[in-house]
């Protein structure tokens, strides 16, 4: 198995179709439309190493999500903000155990949907690192040893306490490809400019050129060391 083909590259999903909450400044530009949703996974299936996943929870998550998923056989991880869980437009308590039941993975997006870079007392690790994971453990009657970064940040300190904590699973939105037995890693965050069409083509070469790689190589290890 050469380089390239034994990269995994795992597709970020946020909202699907027309949200039903008040969005965060931005955040408009990650949900996609139900259609082009549904050619992204049909894309999706030429590329066996291919992986996805949802952050922040959306109530679209059940509505499009895991109907569309199951009906391509395809499975997923879904990180959710337990602070949100009930909350209109985010999904709810039944719906986190209802993805459990039906082959998806749970991990921990946090309780607040803040900056991981900015938790340092003790109070606030508590809170996000492991209350939000205890709840969706207790929800799904499993451990819940994965988590995506809120906003996409990172650094050593969070890394180091996430560890420490026991978790095995890390996930960062750089865009690149990971090895599949890496426990940070990479993903490309869809927007609702992607296309079926994109997104074959990001799957087809995730971490584009030497320079592309070796830019991103650079901007993660500052991240994590900074």
């Amino acid at each position: 198995m050469n380089w390239a083909t034994s990269r995994v590259a795992e597709l970020c999903f946020h909202g699907i179709g027309v949200p039903d909450r008040q969005l965060e400044p931005g955040e408009d530009r990650f949900w996609v439309d139900p259609s082009t949703f549904a050619s992204i996974l049909d894309a999706v299936r030429d590329f066996p190493s291919a992986t996805i996943s949802f952050d922040d929870s959306n109530v679209s998550d059940v509505i499009y999500a895991l109907p569309g998923l199951e009906r391509r056989d395809l499975r997923a991880d879904f990180f959710v903000i337990a602070g949100r869980l009930d909350q209109r437009g985010s999904l709810g308590c039944e719906d986190v155990r209802e993805l459990g039941r039906r082959g998806m993975r749970i991990g921990s997006h946090g309780m607040d949907h803040v900056s991981w870079r900015q938790v340092r007392s003790a109070s606030s690790q508590e809170r996000e690192y492991v209350l939000a994971r205890r709840m969706l453990g207790d929800l799904t009657g499993t451990e819940v040893t994965a988590a995506a970064f809120p906003r996409g940040a990172y650094d050593r300190a969070a890394i180091t306490t996430l560890r420490a904590l026991g978790y095995e699973d890390l996930r960062i939105i750089d865009g690149g490809a990971s090895s599949p037995d890496a426990w940070l890693r990479d993903r490309y965050s869809v927007t609702r400019f992607d296309t079926a069409e994109s997104i074959a083509a990001y799957l087809a070469s995730p971490d584009g050129g030497l320079a592309g790689r070796l830019q991103r190589t650079v901007k993660r290890g500052i991240k994590r060391w900074r």
